[in-house]
């Protein structure tokens, strides 16, 4: 969990286009954990996902 929570901290200060680093940082969780699944995204990755898209907006604001 710890390591989850390092990941996302890390991944706030750059984000990208297609999968964020947060998100792809989740991905390898819950492969890790093996909470990913066939079809659709494991719960670390919707996290992740969910980070790099705040991240963005954040960025987006900053920049008005």
């Amino acid at each position: 969990m710890a390591l989850l929570a390092l990941s996302f901290a890390v991944a706030l200060g750059t984000v990208a286009c297609d999968k964020g680093p947060a998100q792809k940082a989740g991905e390898r969780v819950d492969k890790a954990l093996d909470t990913d699944k066939p079809v659709g995204k494991g719960p670390a990755e919707k996290a992740g996902k969910e980070i790099d898209q705040a991240a963005e907006k954040a960025k987006d604001a900053a920049r008005k």
